[in-house]
């Protein structure tokens, strides 16, 4: 996400999501990629929720597993913002 950035002026929107960085989006005036090789999975092969602009990450951008239960909003969700 950081190097998208870096070569985009801003992280990728909620719509394409983290898929911009294994293909181009048609907003990518100066795409550099692939950042990543294929689609980012958590260790349970789950799909990684990301949002942006987020509605707790400090940084810009939401970013969370679900955790190994595949419930969002239990105790075992894994995200890039404290509560």
């Amino acid at each position: 996400l950081k190097l998208y950035r870096l070569d985009n002026g801003s992280y990728p929107t909620t719509d394409p999501g983290l898929e911009a960085l294994v293909s181009r989006p048609g907003s990518a005036s100066n795409w550099k990629g692939p950042y990543l090789e294929r689609k980012a999975l958590d260790p349970w092969r789950n799909p990684y929720k990301y949002t942006c602009p987020g509605a707790h990450g400090p940084v810009g951008f939401d970013l969370y597993s679900i955790g190994k239960d595949g419930q969002e909003g239990t105790p075992d969700d894994i995200t890039n913002w404290g509560e």
